[in-house]
């Protein structure tokens, strides 16, 4: 099972570069909000949306593979049944870029499978909690 200390937590914190992979454009879901939340503590956004050009004021890319620059952390909001996939991106770009230093499910998502292959391959992960409100509740 992934390690969720508070101080596990804490180091997360430490890392700047977030990829929201379904991060939304619409103002008022949790997608769009807690990403703007990142933006406003300082946290460089990358959103992971095909069917947007744009979100947050950033560019948004199709897909975790078409970001162009440095990804510390990759913060899901998809359902748990395709969390798993964007988990597998994550390794895979850890391994061949060497980037990605964790991935973060948010709340009501879990893959105790994924969670398995993404620590075997030296990832941190965290799944099913809010970053907003642990950021909030460690940080801020």
């Amino acid at each position: 099972m992934p390690s969720t200390s508070s101080d596990t937590l804490q180091d997360l914190f430490d890392l700047e570069t977030i990829a929201v992979v379904g991060c939304s454009a619409t103002p008022g879901k949790a997608a769009h909000e807690i990403p703007a939340y990142m933006q406003r503590h300082g946290y460089r956004v990358i959103p992971v949306n095909p069917f947007h050009d744009e979100i947050l004021g950033e560019t948004a890319y199709d897909s975790l593979a078409d970001v162009e620059e440095d990804v510390d952390l990759v913060n899901v909001f998809r359902p748990s049944d395709e969390a798993g996939g964007v988990v597998d991106a994550a390794i895979e770009r850890a391994q061949t870029r060497g980037d990605v230093a964790a991935v973060w499910l948010q709340l009501g998502i879990k893959d105790n499978e994924a969670a398995a292959r993404a620590e075997e391959a030296g990832l941190a992960f965290v799944q099913n909690k809010c970053y907003k409100v642990e950021h909030a509740r460690l940080v801020a």
